[in-house]
């Protein structure tokens, strides 16, 4: 079972990071994020809700017994504000191979 199944790590520039809401991210403040080992890059982390097909949601009202439905529309649900397309969005393995190049982890110096 992948614990991380609906986790996302969105790489984003380190210029915008003035724009994260922490409320909607896993990251608590700027002070958390991890810097690309030239500083130009970070990423935050957060988790969705992937709904295959859309379906309805039935609730009574307790007061007057009526009942009131809505729909649920297939999609992704919870990227946080800053989520684009424009930049990458991985999930728990390929994040960790991402992390594991000389972009984000410089090699332990050899004596």
């Amino acid at each position: 079972m992948d614990i991380f199944k609906n986790r996302r790590w969105l790489v984003i520039p380190v210029s915008i990071t003035g724009s994260i809401d922490f409320g909607q991210v896993l990251e608590a403040s700027p002070e958390t994020l991890r810097l690309s080992v030239d500083g130009t890059q970070t990423f935050v982390k957060y988790d969705i809700n992937i709904v295959e097909e859309d379906y309805t949601v039935v609730v009574p009202n307790l007061e007057t017994g009526q009942e009131s439905s809505y729909v649920v529309y297939a999609g992704i649900y919870g990227r946080p504000d800053i989520y684009s397309p424009e930049y990458p969005e991985y999930t728990h393995q390929p994040m960790l191979d991402l992390l594991a190049t000389p972009e984000w982890t410089q090699p332990l110096p050899t004596e």
